[in-house]
């Protein structure tokens, strides 16, 4: 073709994106002021706007977020390529399993296929400026003619999510809009920007119990299965400006060593050009590891999870700092000094919304022109890493015996590896068998197998280095499940399917769905029935057996935001148990027991139930804890036959403003040196004969993070044992725990006070110790 006709053709092409409208005059302001947040429907409509003007963008709609949202995501491309995505699609999925491509066939598909680059933003809601980032790049990207755009139109498929937290964005515009210009201005709200699990919203990658994880993974990874995550962040603004991989120690295991070093060139490459753009702070391998799967799916189902994380402002407020004023230490670097790392600091200055835009947008340019550059590496890579996974043969897999305690938990456990693509077939005896040699059998075996998280120290003989986040996800432990590796092969009948629900009317008190029929009977009106050796449920009446009715429950809901709280409001949701929000006021009033069977506490530290926060932190309407009134009605409550329940750090408070005779064993301040249990499964003893144990076998394995230890003369649920605490994860100090009480069951008059020192909700996850937490409920 004549060069001066293909010009003639790109400037044509060109020109079908010259109407599309800039963010200025959709939003009617610059998206870099200072002071702009936005509305949730405004981001979607101008998404729909571009995808009216441009033949580049698709905007689709997943679903619903929790509270009802657009819940939308854009894929950008040239104009062929989004003409032909099922095409595309097909690519991905057969370099996705080399057990179905051979390798002539992906040699072809190396050359046809386009490098998918799959972009989140704003899964917390504060961190506002990826949103804005993410319009300002899609028109650029549109609009502007230039070498970059051109080569990532051409050789990617960018599939871009403009918020994983639609249902946050309008959380923290309203509040921020409400405290703007008041002292309050540019604070987070007095409630969590997720309506559940706040912050905690990217810790769910592989339980996936919240309706935008399972959006984003059953739309858009499991469909696309994209080389690339880019998933876009914000952190605390008096250190780096920017962190990018290379990650800390230790990285998981199971995740290929091909992927760690593409993750490691990629993020040196947005290092090299942000540095080259001028811009300064840039640390790479500080702060974060990559070790726990909670926070990345796409790292185990080949592909790369690159992070960023600016430095914030004040939400949409300018931030200014002296040098004094910048952190003293960070993990991995120190922010005052040049180092490898951190090769030239940010000593201070003011720091905007402005600033996060202008970094984030070399990022992504950045990312997905080297993305463009090496397309058919990418390709090739994601296809051997898959090769890789498929030699796997240590163990050869897992056997899920089709005889468990709990066949509920057990469900939940297969279906979880399945929604996470991993083949689950059937043994000749009914087991679910997991084998290793599928491409995704290091995700299984990540959620299957004991951690053994390598302990790292400031010095030889120091304290710990604290990772970043928890330090173990075994999911039998937690659920309860009977989990065996083999390292001979299975022989299998098909695939593993759940067995037919068991007719009848005695419902096993040890199959966690008994829980959903017992509710949904509760709230029609019928008698439930209780075999109190069992702890077996009916419908029927029989001799020797004790009526139970929907229990009447209350939750401490403090203005302070609690994750805990959010995650409690989810299980009891999910589970069919009625309750009622109780504020401060709403137990200073007094009269509990007229209207409440059980009242729980969600982990919090004591200071933040008996305080709450302080004048100068909120407006007056959100400030204060229960105080001296609040102790006095909930110590009136348990009196008078009602049960107090307390988790985790809560459990301290019942201690101090209560009066349960308990002793903590653990220090009163974190003392990593002596106790540290930074979220582990800890093996603990159960007493089968109390009535909070129903259900549970004697020994279990159950969840702690930070959690309470205690001497006490009360009656003990549960206790570690003398030796051989740490289950899985890391432990520092188990003498200061071992055979020390973990659950006190502590009578107050007629009622009771049940101290759980640990998290038996912990995420959605630990189906096991739900039990515990439930009986505590219903008693």
């Amino acid at each position: 073709m004549p060069r001066r006709i293909l010009v003639a053709l790109t400037l044509l092409a060109w020109s079908a994106t010259a109407a599309v409208p800039t963010p200025k005059s959709y939003f009617g302001h610059e998206l870099t002021d200072d002071g702009t947040v936005l509305d949730w429907d405004k981001v979607v409509g101008y998404f729909q706007s571009l995808a009216k003007f441009s033949d580049r963008i698709r905007i689709d709609e997943l679903g619903k977020s929790t509270e009802g949202r657009p819940f939308i995501a854009a894929t950008i491309a040239a104009p062929e390529t989004l003409k032909h995505l099922d095409r595309y699609i097909e690519i991905q999925k057969k370099l996705a399993d080399p057990r179905i491509t051979p390798q002539a066939e992906a040699e072809k598909l190396f050359l046809e296929g386009k490098a998918v680059v799959l972009v989140t933003c704003s899964i917390h809601a504060t961190e506002i400026a990826s949103t804005h980032t993410a319009i300002e790049f899609a028109y650029h990207l549109l609009n502007d003619d230039t070498t970059h755009n051109r080569a990532i139109l051409q050789n990617t498929i960018v599939l871009l999510v403009p918020s994983l937290n639609p249902d946050g964005v309008d959380i923290v515009t309203r509040w921020y809009r409400k405290t703007l210009g008041t002292p309050f201005e540019g604070t987070s709200p007095p409630e969590l920007w997720h309506h559940y699990v706040g912050h905690d919203n990217n810790r769910d990658w592989y339980i996936f119990s919240q309706e935008e994880t399972r959006l984003t993974v059953s739309k858009l990874h499991n469909v696309w299965r994209p080389q690339i995550v880019y998933d876009v962040h914000q952190q605390g603004g008096n250190a780096a400006r920017l962190f990018v991989p290379p990650w800390l120690d230790p990285t998981e295991p199971n995740i290929d060593a091909i992927l760690m070093q593409e993750m490691n060139m990629y993020g040196t490459t947005i290092a090299a050009d942000l540095t080259a753009a001028g811009k300064t702070g840039i640390a790479i391998h500080g702060v974060y590891d990559f070790w726990t799967p909670s926070r990345h799916y796409q790292a185990f189902h080949g592909g790369l999870r690159i992070l960023t994380e600016a430095a914030s402002a004040r939400i949409a407020s300018p931030l200014t700092l002296t040098a004094d004023q910048i952190a003293s230490t960070a993990l991995g670097y120190d922010p005052h000094e040049r180092s490898w790392n951190y090769l030239e600091p940010w000593m201070g200055g003011t720091w905007k919304l402005k600033d996060i835009i202008d970094y984030e947008m070399i990022a992504w340019d950045s990312l997905l022109y080297n993305a463009a550059l090496h397309r058919e590496e990418l390709l090739r890579n994601f296809y051997r890493v898959e090769q890789r996974q498929l030699e796997r043969n240590q163990p050869w897999g897992f056997v899920i015996s089709a005889n468990q305690r709990d066949p509920g938990a057990t469900r939940k456990l297969i279906e979880t590896l399945r929604f996470g693509m991993v083949e689950v077939s059937r043994g000749p005896d009914g087991s679910a068998v997991v084998s290793m040699h599928q491409p995704y059998g290091g995700w299984a075996k990540t959620l299957l197998e004991v951690q053994h998280y390598p302990e790292d120290r400031m010095y030889p003989g120091g304290p710990p280095k604290q990772p970043y986040d928890v330090t173990a996800n075994t999911l039998p432990m937690l659920m309860g499940v009977d989990v065996k590796a083999v390292d001979d092969a299975v022989q299998c009948t098909g695939e593993w399917r759940a067995p037919d629900a068991v007719k009848g009317p005695v419902l096993a008190a040890a199959d966690t769905d008994s829980w959903h029929t017992v509710n949904r009977a509760w709230k029609a009106g019928h008698s439930v029935w209780r075999d109190p050796a069992t702890g077996d449920f009916s419908l029927v009446a029989r001799a020797g057996w004790t009526e139970h009715k929907q229990p009447r429950i209350g939750l401490y809901q403090p203005w302070q935001p609690n994750m805990d709280e959010g995650w409690t409001r989810w299980l009891l949701e999910n589970f069919g148990f009625a309750y009622t929000g109780l504020r401060n006021a709403d137990i200073q009033r007094g009269g509990l027991r007229q209207h409440f069977d059980a009242i729980i506490f969600a982990d919090q530290p004591p200071n933040g139930i008996e305080n709450g926060f302080s004048q100068t932190a909120m407006p007056a309407e959100y400030t204060g804890g229960l105080g001296t009134p609040g102790a006095s009605a909930l110590k009136e409550f348990a009196l008078a036959g009602g049960s107090l329940v307390f988790l985790n750090g809560a459990s301290d408070y019942a201690i101090a403003r209560l009066g349960v005779q308990a002793h903590a064993a653990t220090p009163v301040k974190e003392q990593a040196d002596v106790y540290y249990s930074p979220g582990s499964l800890l093996n603990m003893r159960v007493d089968t004969a109390s009535p909070l144990a129903y259900g549970v076998p004697a020994e279990i394995a159950a969840w702690s993070e930070h959690s309470p230890a205690w001497d006490t003369q009360l009656p003990v649920v549960a206790r570690y044992p003398e030796h051989g605490v740490l289950a899985s994860g890391w432990l520092v100090g188990e003498k200061v725990i071992a055979g020390r009480a973990s659950v006190i069951d502590a009578p107050i008059g007629s009622g009771h006070a049940v101290l759980f020192g640990m998290r038996p909700q912990y995420r959605a996850q630990s189906y096991l110790t739900f039990k515990m937490f439930f009986n505590a409920l219903v008693r």
